[in-house]
């Protein structure tokens, strides 16, 4: 009995460690060479975000404000009031100016009896042409005295309309600059405003080329990292190659139309345009492009599998850039003669 269990025994050593001989084999991995082409090179510009309106409000006159009506963020209408500054001065002006027009015309019913009793002397001729010229004219001066003083009080008028900002057209509220109490001088910003539903991305396009740009603007690409939905390459609605240059950066700029309603889209934002076809690197740069399929994606680490000389894989991270169809651009991390995994799944079980 004793001798039956060692056999077994030996036996059952001897199937496990056939067993680890078989589970010590290596995988055979299926591998893809890195690729690296020059004909399908995209440039990319870095781009941002803006409003085709966005106004920055200020006032004309001097006051303190007295009124905040709006906050950052704040979704306002058209002719909306966003503040007030104080206009009790300006108020006071209003009501001299209309207490001078009363009192002209006054002076101006007083001046066209005197007139009109000048007259009736003149023609039973008991006074001379002279005196009823006189007469007239006085008349005359009364009426442009009241016009003058007209004028002046609707200047008052308007200028107290000058003390309340309202807002040009709906849009959103971006930024206020001021706070209760502060005084308002002209040409102080006061509340920055933008329309949401037109925005565009604007990105500087150095000048050699700009002959490029304006041959292939149905090409052109934008993404906006971030934004859900927006993160790969689309096309957009309108591209504008703007007709001047900068004489201190030698660069024109390119705006791209924008779709109206992007959650989460705002001025500002980081945008790429991609320019297909157009290199904005250095002249021949190598461009190395993979499978989509080989790329392996952790949370907010994006990798490749990297087959070593002794065949074993390892985790690489890689930054990626365009995509075109079912291959990526890799602009960082990889090699031209890299190997990597084309099963990440396959190759990340492999210890």
């Amino acid at each position: 009995m004793k001798r039956l269990t060692l056999l077994t025994l030996t036996a059952l050593a001897g199937l496990c460690v056939q067993g680890a001989a078989h589970a010590a084999e290596p995988v055979a991995l299926k591998v893809i060479a890195v690729e690296s082409s020059a004909g399908h090179a995209a440039g990319s510009l870095d781009g941002v975000v803006e409003a085709v309106r966005q106004t920055t409000l200020s006032t004309q006159v001097a006051g303190a404000v007295v009124a905040l009506h709006v906050k950052a963020g704040d979704k306002v209408r058209a002719g909306q009031e966003l503040l007030r500054v104080d206009a009790r001065a300006a108020q006071q002006g209003v009501v001299g100016s209309t207490a001078q027009v009363e009192a002209a015309q006054s002076q101006l019913v007083v001046a066209g009896q005197e007139l009109e009793r000048q007259k009736q002397l003149l023609q039973k001729q008991y006074i001379s042409q002279a005196a009823f010229d006189r007469a007239q004219a006085q008349w005359d001066a009364a009426k442009a005295q009241v016009k003058a003083l007209q004028a002046q009080t609707q200047v008052a008028q308007t200028q107290s309309g000058f003390f309340i900002v309202n807002a040009p057209y709906a849009g959103v509220v971006s930024d206020v600059s001021v706070t209760l109490g502060d005084m308002a001088m002209p040409g102080r910003a006061l509340v920055t405003m933008h329309d949401p539903s037109a925005l565009r991305v604007s990105a500087a396009v150095p000048q050699a080329l700009l002959a490029s740009v304006n041959a292939q603007q149905k090409s052109i690409r934008y993404e906006l990292p971030g934004v859900t939905g927006y993160a790969t390459p689309q096309t957009p609605q309108q591209v504008q190659v703007l007709p001047a240059v900068d004489p201190v950066t030698h660069t024109g700029q390119i705006r791209l139309s924008l779709p109206a309603g992007i959650e989460g889209l705002a001025p500002g934002l980081f945008a790429r345009v991609w320019l297909p076809g157009v290199s904005t690197g250095q002249a021949g740069a190598e461009r190395v492009y993979l499978p989509s399929s080989a790329v392996v994606r952790r949370a907010e680490m994006t990798g490749v599998y990297v087959i070593n000389a002794q065949g074993k894989p390892s985790l690489r991270q890689v930054r990626l850039g365009q995509t075109s169809g079912d291959r990526v651009e890799v602009l960082s991390g990889l090699r031209k003669d890299d190997k990597v995994a084309a099963e990440p799944q396959l190759a990340g079980a492999v210890r």
